[in-house]
């Protein structure tokens, strides 16, 4: 029986899957923080820190060939591409050799952040969600299932910006793997089906403006292609 909503519910987000018509519907989007050695020197953190954890709504994924109108408030929006792990069960305390079984498939995100606000907010010791956490700063290409490809350890990890390469690296260079980020998170909160993980970022950030064009992929998973539109009025 169908619940009776004294609103209308709002819809399910969801990804493509590759050479499929169905979906994955996404329940919650968790980051993880500060995961390549590289990205960390160029943001003049300590790299001997661990990573951490934030979160973005669902309803900022944006789907392939989308277009991100660009962000309000912001006068520094940069891109971060990342390795994207989709989960299809969940659980608390989840063992590293059984956080793969958890895992439905794979794919190529963007974590797109207002750098400025975000640097703003550390400074001040707020939460990051003012940086990290609005309206289509999700960009998500089409998952490829674990079924079909596996569970990447080593594959090239980049992202151009209107044809020139910005961030080239491999996923092998994460300071913690996969399996590792899911147990690790698993002690935080219960994971569930329909979570989904953006695995941290390669060095070569930077700048980007309306009308830019974001080109980026993982060997082996897939790709995804985003343009940065104009600021919604």
């Amino acid at each position: 029986m169908s619940a009776d909503y004294v609103i209308p519910a709002p819809p399910q987000a969801a990804i493509a899957v590759a050479g499929s018509s169905k979906v994955f519907p996404v329940r919650r989007i968790w980051c993880v923080g500060r995961n390549y050695v590289e990205h960390i020197r160029e943001m003049g953190q300590d790299e001997r820190l661990p990573p951490f954890y934030f979160a973005k709504f669902p309803d900022e994924v944006v789907g392939d060939g989308g277009t991100v109108p660009y962000p309000s408030l912001t006068k520094d929006l940069h891109q971060e591409v990342e390795l994207v792990v989709c989960l299809k069960s969940g659980g608390r305390n989840i063992p590293v050799e059984k956080a793969n079984d958890c895992i439905f498939g794979y794919a190529v995100g963007i974590d797109l952040t207002r750098r400025d606000l975000q640097i703003a907010s550390r400074k001040l010791e707020r939460p990051w969600e003012v940086g990290k956490n609005f309206d289509h700063s999700a960009p998500c290409g089409p998952i490829k299932p674990a079924s079909e490809i596996g569970h990447p350890k080593e594959a090239r990890i980049t992202l151009s910006c209107n044809g020139k390469v910005r961030q080239d690296g491999n996923i092998n260079q994460m300071i913690w793997n996969v399996p590792e980020i899911i147990a690790d998170l698993s002690k935080m909160v219960e994971l569930t089906a329909g979570d989904i993980i953006m695995t941290g970022t390669p060095a070569g950030v930077g700048a980007l403006a309306p009308g830019d064009k974001l080109e980026c992929s993982v060997e082996g998973v897939g790709s995804l292609t985003v343009t940065i539109g104009q600021p919604l009025k």
